[in-house]
Parts: C-alpha cells; sequence; structure tokens
C-alpha cells in the first residue's frame, strides 16, 4: 500500500479506455490499496486505476464517511439531472457545474470477486459517474458545455502545473502553437472521439497548427 502520483490532464492514459479486470488476485488488492491510500491522501471522493496509471476498470470512493470500491463497474442512471460543481484530482484546481444523473446503480465485483452493488444520489451518484468515466477514457470538462469548456481551458493554461518542464502544454508551445490556438490543440484531447466533438485544425495568422499528435510527438523520450 502506497501513495501513488497521480497522474495529470495531458497524459495519454487518461484517455486511453481501461481494460476489464480478469484476475482478481493479490496485484488487484495491492492496486485498491494503492488507490485508496491516494485517495484519501489527496481528499478526493474517488479515484479510478487510470489515474495512477493502471489501465483497468477500477475505482474507489470516499463519500460521506463511505469508503467503497468496485470493479467492471457497470451503470443504471436515473432520468433526472442535476448541474452542480464537479473537479477532478488530474485537473487540479479547476472546478465547473456539470451535469449529472441524480440517481445511479453500479453493478460489479469486490477485490475478491463477489457481486457487489453500489445505489446512491447526489455527491455519491455523481462520485461514481464522474470514476466509471475515467475508466472510458472520458473527462469531467468533455461534459461542460461550450463556453464553460472554453473556460476551462483558460483556466488550465493559467495553472501552475500547466507549463512543467517536459509536459504537454511545455511542447506545445516548443512546437510553435500559437497561445489563442493552444486552446483548439488541447480542446482535441478534451473531447474528441469521447462525446462526438470535432475539431478542425488548420492555420493561425497564417502559419501552420500543430495538431495535438504532432505536439505529443514533441515530447521528450521517458
Amino acid at each position: 500500500m502506497s501513495v501513488t502520483p497521480i497522474r495529470l490532464f495531458g497524459d495519454p492514459v487518461l484517455r486511453t479506455p481501461a481494460e476489464p479486470v480478469v484476475d482478481f488476485d493479490a496485484e488487484l488488492r495491492r492496486l485498491v490499496a494503492d488507490l485508496t491510500d491516494t485517495m484519501l491522501d489527496a481528499g478526493g471522493a474517488g479515484l479510478a486505476a487510470p489515474q495512477l496509471g493502471v489501465g483497468l476498470r477500477v475505482f474507489t470512493y470516499n463519500v460521506d464517511g463511505v469508503l467503497g470500491h468496485l470493479v467492471n463497474p457497470d451503470l443504471s442512471l436515473g432520468e433526472e439531472e442535476e448541474c452542480e460543481l464537479e473537479g477532478c484530482l488530474s485537473l487540479p484546481g479547476l472546478h465547473f457545474e456539470t451535469p449529472r444523473a441524480v440517481q445511479v446503480v453500479a453493478r460489479g465485483w469486490t477485490v475478491h470477486g463477489e457481486p457487489a452493488v453500489v445505489e446512491g444520489s447526489n455527491l455519491l451518484a455523481r462520485a461514481v459517474q464522474h470514476e466509471t468515466d475515467h475508466l472510458d477514457g472520458i473527462l469531467f470538462i468533455d461534459r461542460l458545455d461550450p463556453a464553460t469548456r472554453k473556460a476551462a481551458m483558460k483556466e488550465i493554461r493559467e495553472s501552475e502545473w500547466f507549463g512543467a518542464p517536459g509536459g504537454l502544454f511545455a511542447a506545445l508551445r516548443e512546437a510553435g502553437t500559437p497561445a489563442d490556438s493552444i486552446d483548439t490543440v488541447v480542446l482535441s484531447h478534451v473531447h474528441d472521439d469521447h462525446l462526438g466533438g470535432t475539431v478542425v485544425f488548420g492555420e493561425e495568422d497564417g502559419e501552420p497548427v500543430p495538431t495535438f499528435a504532432e505536439a505529443v510527438a514533441a515530447l521528450p523520450d521517458g
């Protein structure tokens, strides 16, 4: 059991759909323990395996004093929706009102391979939906309306971790992407191929805008 660094927005693992768990073994138990320790240390309401760099369908949650986990979740959502503030440990400091179903029933398995059901509303329902999105390569900012998503991009650009050496956004700058066009490039990472979004790349002031793939290719090895 250990506290593990949380992967931040820009890490490809956060955009890769996780694989179902097949082996309910000691390695899975260690993963759930690491997720739990890291979640509690960070003060989060939930944490999914991809956020620790592990592509398996597992998440933990800690809502209103109820601590738990779920493996291979399958969700049934209620029809009523609400829009409340939501954040993410992989996008530090960002909080935006995000639409979610008010009620959820999540069926899956415990770390020991026993059937499990998590049923809840409001904050618990939101946490379960948020973490299951992670398992599908979806981030909460994907679910924002266009205007709010643009505001999120601005906050990302202004965040302390935005231009960390060796990171995605430093690569965008080094690749010559104009500041106003970084939003466009980043938006391809936000919602393209996830919620039906389409991003068109072209030119900015007569200069070609590097694509997300080109920006990623510019990242240093390791």
